[in-house]
């Protein structure tokens, strides 16, 4: 039984597809995160205040606000008595070290107190080489030097959200696939019980999502584009040599 030409080719464009296909469905890491249970495991807290206080983050109380999302104590949250009496907070929340690149986006929800007469702020920050080195001032970030956000840096009383907002930033500037971390910062000077700043923030609902890779051929591609061009110019030269020349076009 005679194989038309273009039954011939069918397995061939069915095979090149799914291996285009198979590759683009590659992506890199994500994370949702709600905070059910407090602190995730593989997240670090480094209180680098001066002089460090007797709290850092932790859940959410409830007696403060209830969080965004489940249950009223599945948030996180830091507040001033992260620095003793006075002077500068910094305290860390570091997530675990994972494959980033550009178009990765963070987002999350945050907030301080209804009518805070006392300021918050918040830092986002990215370290290209993952890990928990932040140093070990209260100026000092280590290699978490990319600051992607910064809420409230004026240190404005009513400059931070009193009502769950969401912010959100996206990576851009890698110079392919990065292994790197994020991380949260809250951060205020002149702050403290017996200072002018920090109140209480938290955070909830933190999503990482990940920019899909592009499709890229695999060498099975090319070797079956390579055989099916070869076919193709079989086929013609069989055609052309079946075909009198009184007859060809």
């Amino acid at each position: 039984m005679a194989v038309s030409f273009k039954s011939a080719l069918m397995p061939l464009a069915m095979a090149v597809a799914l291996s285009f296909s198979a590759v683009g469905a590659a992506s890199a890491d994500a994370l949702t995160e709600n905070f059910d249970n407090g602190i995730p495991l593989g997240w670090t807290t480094v209180n680098n205040s001066a002089p460090t206080g007797f709290t850092s983050w932790t859940t959410g109380n409830t007696d403060v606000f209830g969080a965004y999302d489940g249950s009223a104590d599945s948030y996180v949250s830091s507040n001033y008595n992260a620095v003793l009496g006075s002077g500068t907070i910094s305290d860390w929340l570091i997530l675990p070290t994972s494959t980033y690149r550009n178009g990765d986006t963070l987002s999350f929800f945050t907030r301080t107190d209804v009518n805070s007469s006392f300021p918050d702020n918040l830092e986002v920050r990215f370290s290209t080489v993952g890990g928990v080195d932040v140093g070990n001032t209260a100026t000092s970030v280590g290699t978490f030097d990319t600051l992607l956000l910064t809420i409230n840096p004026a240190q404005n009383v009513g400059g931070y959200p009193e009502f769950w907002t969401q912010y959100s930033v996206s990576l851009s500037g890698l110079t392919g696939d990065t292994t790197g971390a994020f991380a949260l910062r809250y951060v205020l000077s002149d702050a403290g019980i017996d200072a002018n700043n920090g109140n209480y923030i938290g955070i909830d609902s933190l999503d990482i999502t990940s920019t899909p890779l592009a499709a890229v051929p695999e060498m099975e591609t090319y070797l079956m584009m390579a055989a099916g061009l070869g076919l193709i110019g079989w086929m013609r030269k069989r055609k052309s040599r079946a075909v009198p020349a009184s007859q060809q076009a």
